[in-house]
């Protein structure tokens, strides 16, 4: 099945029954697809504070996030130039040592109807495991090699390890990721919104 708007894949998501108990709860399929994006930002799903305020990324983790893409939450949120597809568009619940993995099929279900009416996407930055298995299928690393490697994956992708503070500890083991990676993603987002 495929769709002429935007609007109709929302109404679409959220009329799914496999999303009906959110529905129900009177709570929308949170993710943002302005026509005119040039970069894709793939993660896991929203956490509980991004479903509580309706906005993605609305926590400490999107602060990080913000940071080393090097733009500021307005250009983040209002410049039409980011779009936000993360792998379910729904909060998942909280397990053991952290919220709960995506729903399986969920993005085979929608990513590629919303990515259909995204013409102008130069970048797709793969944020976490989940994102990098859909998008990178024939990647056999782990996501700290994935993204230690995140060369041969330009100039379509640029996988990341997700910006949470729980990744503290592994942000201190890997020191080459904010000397080295960093900076080659800040060029790279910086080269695409001055176009």
């Amino acid at each position: 099945m495929s769709f002429s708007t935007l609007s109709e894949i929302k109404t679409a998501i959220i009329q799914d029954p496999q999303n009906q108990s959110f529905t129900t709860r009177h709570i929308e399929p949170l993710f943002a697809a302005p026509p005119t994006a040039r970069i894709n930002i793939v993660g896991q799903a929203p956490g509980l504070k991004a479903e509580q305020t309706r906005l993605y990324w609305n926590d400490k983790s999107g602060d990080r996030l913000r940071e080393w893409l090097g733009v500021d939450r307005d250009t983040f949120y209002h410049s039409e130039r980011f779009a936000v597809i993360p792998m379910d568009f729904y909060y998942p619940g909280k397990g053991k040592s952290g919220d709960l993995p995506p729903r399986k099929g969920f993005a085979e279900k929608w990513h590629p109807q919303i990515l259909a009416h995204l013409t102008n996407i130069e970048l797709t930055i793969l944020i976490g495991q989940y994102a990098q298995k859909y998008y990178l299928p024939q990647n056999a690393l782990n996501v700290t090699e994935t993204v230690k490697n995140y060369r041969q994956f330009l100039p379509h992708f640029f996988p990341l390890v997700h910006p949470s503070p729980r990744n503290q500890l592994w942000l201190q083991k890997n020191p080459w990721f904010e000397q080295e990676v960093i900076p080659q993603l800040q060029q790279c987002v910086k080269r695409i919104l001055s176009r």
